[in-house]
């Protein structure tokens, strides 16, 4: 069973604020070159429309293959608990249902293959809690619904346990509790619909042992969170379309990720080398992408319209004067001492449409290794592997910015294109905004970094650059801290020296 402790981002401003917010042999492509022009708005991706034309599972068993009748309750359990590792199985169309045992499951063995059908569709009729679970690897689901499990919150239905090497294709895995998929490492999910799941659609974690080379492609993830967690359990950070904890090297590429009652995608603690690429996201009720805690990514060529209205309305018209970011990256940055693909945080030749806010560049002051102000828990950062290093008073004598703190630092926008229509998203305060900085930390009152020197870091000292950007709207920036708001001209200027080289038209939508 998945035990999550919560692990939750707090912007800590001077009033606390809460943000609601994959082997694949991956290749290294050189880096296109950069455009003279940031890519024009609207349909620049084509969409991943798997769930409402899913492809057609073999109308035939394959030879070699195990058939699985639906008319016998249990048979592919059985069938898999009598057969060898590395067979086949041909689900027949229809309702293929497990024992009334809540637990009852079926538990592969290595290599095994389950195709579906065309109509084949494994139902847990709202009793069993688990479709697929076990230790073995490399097994491959194709083609097959699976609907109706009631995973409890943080668990999964499809690889329950996180077992490596899966591969999910052709599937579709909708309205069932918990996490639709869990991620082992090296594992595939490509052409899928994960829709409706009461939490995740996939949740990609593995107790005690960080995931490695997932690959998320060309998929539909869309209206997941129906149990609506962070207001069942405010402050969860549990809840997305997809999930990230932990995870080394991702590739996350044409998915259309969208509606869900949350984030789009979020990756949580120390995460590291995610490419993330040709996706479509949009209409999430809080942001396309949070990237928190975490390390080296590229984040390019995606479409981004119609994000966090929801959450940044409901702070918005609090009043709170957080900038509510539909790209929030939060004490995540670029560091060449950690492995990966590349050593910054590049994020450039995406569209931008009609969000509430843009990018948003944060540290907290007060989070860091064993501080009680850091909620993931337990947690430590990539480069402090034995965590008494990051105690009191050891830390107390530390540098500003030793290893024991995640920095945001590195990251390097260019080349994008923000569009803000306010008439179209609505706006009745202010909701088109980029912006870097930090809290003035206090807390606890023995830290050793002063939110006032972390706010100056972030913003002046850790090479974090816009440059090369396109702005059609209405659109402000924060700097430093929240109160610090600016004009495009006072952005471009000094000390901020922001958005060289990029263009900036005010009219709405333009």
């Amino acid at each position: 069973m998945v035990i999550k402790k919560r692990h939750w981002a707090l912007p800590t401003v001077p009033l606390v604020v809460v943000l609601l917010a994959a082997t694949g042999c991956v290749s290294t492509p050189s880096a296109p070159a950069e455009p003279t022009v940031a890519p024009s708005t609207s349909g620049a991706r084509s969409l991943a429309r798997v769930c409402a034309k899913p492809a057609a599972g073999p109308a035939k068993a394959p030879a070699g293959a195990v058939t699985v009748d639906p008319a016998v309750v249990g048979d592919l359990a059985a069938k898999t608990k009598k057969s060898p590792p590395n067979t086949t199985f041909w689900l027949r169309p229809g309702k293929h249902r497990l024992e009334s045992d809540r637990y009852a499951q079926i538990i592969p063995k290595k290599g095994n293959t389950y195709l579906g059908a065309p109509g084949a569709v494994l139902d847990g009729r709202k009793t069993n809690q688990y479709a697929f679970g076990g230790a073995a690897r490399d097994v491959t689901v194709r083609h097959l619904t699976v609907q109706g499990f009631v995973a409890p919150q943080n668990e999964g239905v499809v690889n329950h346990d996180s077992a490596d090497g899966w591969v999910i294709e052709h599937a579709t895995i909708q309205n069932n509790s918990g996490a639709g998929l869990m991620a082992g490492a090296r594992q595939q999910v490509r052409a899928s619909c994960l829709r409706g799941n009461g939490q995740y659609g996939m949740n990609a974690y593995k107790a005690g042992d960080p995931l490695s080379d997932l690959v998320l492609e060309g998929n539909e993830i869309v209206g997941n969170n129906t149990d609506d967690w962070e207001r069942r359990r405010p402050g969860c950070g549990c809840t997305a379309g997809v999930k990230f904890w932990a995870v080394n090297g991702a590739d996350v590429r044409g998915n259309w990720v969208h509606a869900n009652r949350g984030a789009g995608l979020w990756a949580d603690t120390n995460n590291n080398d995610f490419r993330i690429e040709d996706n479509v996201l949009e209409a999430n009720d809080g942001a396309a992408l949070i990237y928190e805690t975490s390390y080296n990514a590229v984040i390019r060529k995606n479409t981004i319209r119609r994000n966090n209205w929801v959450v940044g309305r409901k702070y918005a018209d609090r009043g709170d004067n957080f900038p509510f970011a539909t790209v929030y990256l939060s004490e995540s940055g670029g560091e060449p001492r950690i492995r990966a693909r590349t050593d910054k945080i590049e994020i450039y030749r995406n569209v931008l449409e009609n969000n509430w806010s843009g990018i948003t560049l944060w540290e907290n002051a007060d989070r860091f290794c064993n501080s009680p102000a850091n909620t993931s828990s337990g947690d430590c950062t990539l480069l402090v592997p034995d965590t008494d290093r990051c105690v009191q008073p050891a830390i107390a004598t530390a540098p500003l910015y030793a290893d024991c703190r995640w920095k945001t630092q590195r990251v390097d926008i260019h080349h994008n294109r923000f569009v803000l229509d306010t008439s179209v998203v609505g706006c009745t305060v202010e909701c088109g905004r980029m912006a870097v900085l930090a809290n003035y930390g206090t807390y606890p009152d023995w830290t050793p970094y002063p939110g006032e020197r972390v706010a100056e870091a972030i913003t002046h000292k850790q090479h974090n650059r816009w440059h090369a950007n396109v702005y059609r709207g209405p659109w402000s920036f924060i700097a430093h801290d929240p109160s610090r708001k600016l004009d495009f001209g006072q952005w471009q200027g000094t000390p901020y020296q922001q958005d060289a080289g990029s263009t900036f038209r005010a009219r709405d939508g333009g």
